[in-house]
């Protein structure tokens, strides 16, 4: 039995007021603080299997309320990207299971 499953979306406004959509493909939380992945939504669905670029996102608080950031310390990045790929990988191999 194939289980649909529900997608989490997240809208990010960039610094000229364009809006972004992405998928959130999961959440860490590392070193008391959370990294979101996203991966961009595209309006075509070949565009959607071909993407192989996701983006790490820090979440931060900033005059109260929840913003995300960009990861600028590129050996932190390396270190999420390798946590988040192992991750990736354990989700698709448990999908991949059949159902006894």
């Amino acid at each position: 039995m194939n289980e649909e499953q529900e997608i989490d979306l997240l809208t990010l406004v960039d610094d000229e007021g364009k809006e972004h959509e992405f998928e959130i493909l999961d959440v860490l939380d590392y070193d008391n603080r959370c990294y979101y992945a996203l991966l961009p939504t595209f309006s075509d669905p070949q565009e959607a299997l071909d993407a192989e670029t996701y983006y790490i996102f820090e979440a931060i608080e900033e005059n109260g309320e929840e913003q995300l950031a960009e990861v600028e310390d590129d050996e932190l990045l390396d270190t999420l990207a390798e946590i988040f790929e192992s991750r990736f990988d354990e989700m698709f191999e448990s999908e991949d299971e059949p159902e006894e």
